[in-house]
């Protein structure tokens, strides 16, 4: 979370506020769980970090003085190169795969049915993903984002699936998994 606001930041400086509502525009259904706090405490270890300045802006008769943060020139280079930085989500495969060799060897549980749990749940992820997917407008960013997931977790089935047929072999005794 900290290269997204600092992204944010270098379009212009805001308050922590400012910055929580475009980080949940952005992030559409994922950001309704982000609270103030994660904004803030972001923020504060930035600044300690030497990567935003804070100056507190006088507010209305009305409001409380705000916090408005800027990037330092750190912060400027560490958004460049955050985003020229080429990533690949890490996903938990290796793990799960692991998981399934040493229940199979230790002969705690049956691969086969770890395979059917984790696919009820990527299937349950899924139709989350697709509801919230249809709520989001036309070409919205948030949207955009959730398509993303759709495509992962698709992906991630149809890997469980070919994890099924070995592991379904494997049981009959016609291969060494």
């Amino acid at each position: 979370m900290q290269d997204a606001v600092l992204a944010l930041l270098a379009k212009e400086p805001s308050h922590g506020y400012g910055l929580r509502a475009r980080l949940r525009r952005a992030l559409g259904p994922f950001g309704e769980s982000m609270n103030a706090g994660q904004v803030y405490v972001t923020l504060a270890r930035l600044e300690k970090a030497g990567l935003v300045v804070c100056e507190v802006a006088e507010g209305l008769p009305d409001r409380p003085d705000r916090k408005v943060y800027a990037l330092t020139p750190a912060g400027q280079q560490r958004v460049a190169a955050w985003l020229s930085e080429v990533t690949w989500p890490k996903p938990n495969l290796a793990e799960f795969h692991l998981k399934l060799a040493a229940a199979a060897a230790a002969r705690l549980a049956d691969p086969v049915e770890l395979v059917d749990a984790q696919r009820r749940e990527l299937l349950r992820r899924l139709s989350d993903v697709q509801r919230a997917a249809l709520a989001e407008p036309d070409g919205s960013t948030a949207g955009l984002l959730l398509e993303g997931v759709a495509l992962r977790l698709q992906a991630d089935l149809r890997w469980l699936e070919a994890c099924e047929r070995l592991w379904s072999r494997a049981g009959n005794g016609t291969e060494d998994a």
